[in-house]
């Protein structure tokens, strides 16, 4: 495959439990080079928290990983390259998923204290980002919650919204996050979009 064919994949995973379920995305994200004529390529961004739900061992080795401690390895002074900056200029679309409600309220309030929040903060919109919101019901249901979703979707970023479910603390709702499927569906959808936009 050649570089005209390369659809590169950012993602971005916050401190939501659903975050058991990134090595299954980012394997089914891979996967899709055998069913499409697309290079996919992923580099995964993690929050603090989100570390605490998988192991990087359980990634495939060709799939870049940061974290907030990356940012000060790659600068050291002026002139250098920041990864938030770069990160963003490599991708070709950004998927944050699960992106838990403490994530969610600081992209939709402008705050960029973290690897994966400075990335959003600096995107291209004119490329796509989409969301996948993942919380408690009791969460999901907080009015300030569908303010921060419309926020996000003004602005052009696509959500995959939560489904119903029993939810890892036993309770039973809206707030789980999206099935890998739909996830890696929409994004050979914008794939497809590109590459033929570009033919």
């Amino acid at each position: 495959m050649d570089e005209n064919t390369t659809f590169n994949v950012l993602v971005g995973v916050t401190g939501s439990v659903a975050a058991i379920k990134i090595p299954n995305l980012i394997k089914s994200v891979l996967e899709l080079r055998s069913e499409t004529r697309y290079n996919f390529k992923v580099r995964l961004i993690v929050t603090e928290h989100a570390k605490h739900f998988f192991e990087w061992t359980e990634m495939p080795l060709d799939v870049l990983r940061y974290d907030d401690s990356s940012e000060w390895v790659t600068w050291k002074g002026r002139g250098d390259p920041v990864l938030h900056i770069e990160l963003g200029k490599w991708a070709d679309i950004m998927v944050i998923a699960p992106m838990d409600a403490n994530t969610l309220a600081k992209v939709a309030l402008g705050m960029c204290d973290n690897l994966v929040t400075c990335t959003v903060r600096a995107w291209n919109f004119s490329k796509p980002l989409l969301f996948c919101p993942a919380m408690n019901t009791r969460m999901w249901d907080h009015p300030i919650t569908a303010t921060h979703i419309s926020t996000l979707r003004a602005w052009g970023f696509i959500q995959i919204p939560p489904i119903t479910k029993t939810l890892m603390c036993g309770d039973t709702g809206v707030g789980a996050m999206a099935e890998v499927e739909a996830i890696v569906e929409k994004i050979k959808l914008i794939a497809d979009m590109k590459m033929n936009r570009t033919q």
